[in-house]
């Protein structure tokens, strides 16, 4: 028997198009163009079925947002809305939890965080240096934390966004 080569596969050999999960972001005050279109590129590639903007988030189309997300802006439903507090209504009307990604002195490690397939989560980033608001935090039915092991306290927010979304995708995913 003659063990098969793993071979590393092109673009052609993605077999994507999967329904998108009940999983949402809301991004405020994510002011650099750079980092939105990596949180499209984390939605599309994990199944986020909808981005929330607001503030100064920048919106499409942006050639900065394009570029890095790869053009996934054009895949994922966004809107904006300058007040994050009307998203977090409308929201919480329709029966998403809000879960905030920030240290705080309520956050639990994300690890800790339980989802049970088929909630509604929308997962709450703030500003690169600022983090979340307090009003969102204040809104927020969940606060978590990536539990950091080096000396820094905090990483860029779409490689934070991009661990979370994972770890809450897969316990929806079942």
């Amino acid at each position: 028997m003659t063990p098969t080569a793993n071979l590393q596969l092109d673009h052609s050999g993605h077999r994507g198009g999967a329904a998108p999960l009940p999983l949402r972001f809301l991004a405020h005050d994510v002011d650099i163009a750079l980092n939105v279109g990596a949180l499209f590129r984390i939605a599309d590639a994990l199944g986020v079925a909808h981005v929330h903007l607001s503030g100064s988030s920048p919106v499409p189309p942006d050639p900065k947002i394009r570029r890095t997300s790869r053009s996934a802006e054009r895949h994922v439903a966004h809107s904006y809305a300058a007040d994050p507090l009307e998203i977090v209504a409308t929201l919480k009307a329709q029966g998403w939890r809000l879960v905030s990604l920030e240290l705080s002195t309520q956050s639990i490690p994300l690890h800790a965080l339980r989802v049970a397939p088929g909630d509604r989560i929308c997962l709450v980033v703030g500003a690169e240096s600022a983090g979340v608001c307090q009003a969102l935090l204040d809104a927020s039915d969940v606060t978590v934390h990536i539990p950091m092991r080096g000396h820094n306290s905090s990483m860029n927010v779409a490689n934070a966004c991009a661990i979370a979304t994972y770890a809450i995708a897969r316990q929806l995913a079942g």
